[in-house]
């Protein structure tokens, strides 16, 4: 089957994802999702009448993104299985092994921070909130994102992905191909949108190319291959192991049955569309309340012209009751549908976690760093479906990679275990952290400072801390073995200085001194072994 024709097929299940998907972009972001035959150059973006769902999409973006893909920590961890230890591995061995990959670690960051995956990434998750679905293909160049109206997909039962096709325009001297036969040159072409043919925009020089990607089920590979006209591209068909596909679909949110997802600003739509009216409403009242226009009474003697040309604190002849101003009368209407407004907009920046500081003047750093935290907290729904959607096959696409262009020694199969510590895991870090620091700080306050050394263990409370905070603790927090043994030099220690101490002493008291006790040079020199001289000898 041809992969224009499949395109087609899968086209009609995702018209009404497409159509939700548009109609939340024209409230948020205008050009991000547009629609699949709006193919115009220059179209003409409507503007929303407020920027409540720009600002909130951007803010959610930018954590989720950030949370994902953290800037200055790794998003993974690679660690033996605990139980290979002390089987097929030395135990002594572990941490030169752990030392080992932290340095891959680096070098694997690394190469994600010499690329441009954080920038496709930040414009996938933005196409996830707002429309649901994103494909991101991970190529030789890097990363690539197609928006909803470039791609259909099919899964199985289970909501796996079991086909992809793609829709792309590309120029027709890019891929070496003809002109169309039905279009003929201009000779007098010279601008206006024309390129040289009778009536031809810019378009009829774009092709369109349709890729094809499906699980071949007799060897468990991807297979996909590119084609325009119907006819396949040479060099274009390649393939790729089923668990290092570079082809990601990813979804906001997956409901049972439904081969796309939806998005958050879907979840708020009602919310938009009324904030999106009364904003619209309060603009133009608020302009038509602002114009001023002056009525003159027709009986009176004050002429209009008289009053137009009248300066600035000039004296003209009239009566006050002959000129009035026209005023709207709107104050209370306007004040309802402007607190109303207020309340969608606060209603809608808090599903999106966009953070409000109380503006007082005993707002603490604590209280801000609570609400921080509840923030991240509610990320945690929000993280499930991409940590396993896009971190996972991300990080082995990746290893992989590198793996084959020999920049990264391969893993043993079955030993090595690459972790995911970001998104969902580092919120449970985070808040174990705040439980271990809230416990010690309970304890310190209701039973005293002296109780923590009394019942707490700082061994495992520093253990524990370290865990939650992703550290890892080798060779960084002494043990107590360590601990032990240097207890026990130290009392060695003391013991010998108290020693010599003590022999100083006794050695300057006049006891020891032979000008006071002339026995003390005899007991010296018995103690040293030498004979003692007999001064009446003869020589």
């Amino acid at each position: 089957m041809k992969a224009q024709q499949r395109y087609n097929e899968l086209q009609s299940e995702r018209q009404q994802f497409l159509d939700i998907a548009h109609e939340c972009s024209q409230l948020t972001l205008p050009y991000l999702i547009s629609k699949e035959n709006d193919n115009s150059t220059h179209k003409r973006l409507k503007t929303p009448w407020q920027s409540v769902g720009a600002k909130s999409v951007v803010t959610l973006a930018s954590k989720l993104m950030l949370a994902l893909l953290p800037p200055q920590t790794s998003f993974f961890k690679l660690q033996v299985r605990d139980d290979k230890i002390g089987e097929d591995l030395d135990p002594q061995i572990r941490s030169e092994l752990d030392m080992s990959f932290s340095k891959m670690e680096r070098m694997v960051m690394d190469s994600i921070n010499g690329s441009n995956d954080r920038v496709v990434v930040h414009q996938a998750v933005k196409h996830l909130i707002v429309g649901g679905n994103s494909l991101i293909f991970m190529g030789k160049d890097g990363l690539k994102n197609f928006p909803l109206n470039r791609f259909v997909v099919d899964r199985d039962g289970n909501g796996n992905v079991i086909e992809i096709v793609t829709k792309e325009l590309i120029s027709r001297k890019v891929l070496g191909l003809s002109a169309p036969k039905e279009t003929k040159p201009n000779e007098v072409s010279a601008g206006g949108g024309l390129n040289g043919r009778t009536g031809a925009n810019t378009f009829d020089d774009d092709c369109e190319v349709y890729t094809h990607v499906k699980l071949d089920k007799s060897n468990g590979r991807w297979v996909w291959y590119q084609e325009a006209e119907d006819k396949q591209l040479p060099n274009s068909r390649s393939t790729a192991p089923k668990n290092a596909s570079p082809w990601l679909v990813l979804r906001f949110n997956n409901f049972d049955g439904e081969a796309y997802g939806r998005g958050r600003v879907e979840e708020f739509l009602g919310d938009l569309k009324s904030l999106e009216a009364l904003s619209q409403a309060l603009v133009e009242g608020s302009a038509a309340a602002a114009k001023v226009v002056f009525l003159v009474s027709p009986s009176s003697t004050t002429k209009p012209q008289t009053l137009a040309a009248a300066g600035n604190g000039a004296i003209i002849q009239g009566r006050p009751d002959d000129v009035q101003v026209v005023q709207v009368g709107k104050t209370a209407d306007f004040k309802t549908a402007y607190d109303m407004a207020n309340q969608l907009g606060q209603r809608i920046q808090d599903a999106f976690m966009v953070l409000n500081i109380r503006q007082s003047e005993r707002t603490t750093a604590e209280e801000v760093r609570l609400t921080q935290l509840e923030l991240e907290q509610q990320l945690g729904g929000l993280f499930s479906l991409l940590t396993v959607e896009f971190l996972k096959p991300y990080l082995d696409r990746i290893l992989m990679v590198l793996q084959r262009s020999g920049q990264l020694p391969k893993l043993p199969k079955g030993i090595v275990n690459p972790t995911i510590v970001a998104g969902v895991n580092a919120l449970g870090r985070g808040q174990d952290r705040e439980s271990l620091i809230q416990f010690i700080t309970t304890i310190a306050q209701t039973m005293g400072p002296e109780s923590i050394a009394k019942f707490i263990n700082p061994d495992e409370y520093i253990k524990r801390l370290a865990t939650a905070q992703g550290i890892d603790v080798l060779n960084l927090v002494k043990s107590m073995s360590e601990i032990q043994g240097e207890m026990q030099q130290q009392q060695q220690m003391a013991a010998q200085q108290e020693l010599v101490k003590q022999a100083g002493q006794f050695a300057s008291s006049p006891m020891m001194d032979p000008t006071k006790n002339p026995q003390a040079q005899e007991m010296m020199n018995g103690i040293a072994g030498t004979p003692q001289a007999d001064p009446n000898a003869e020589g």
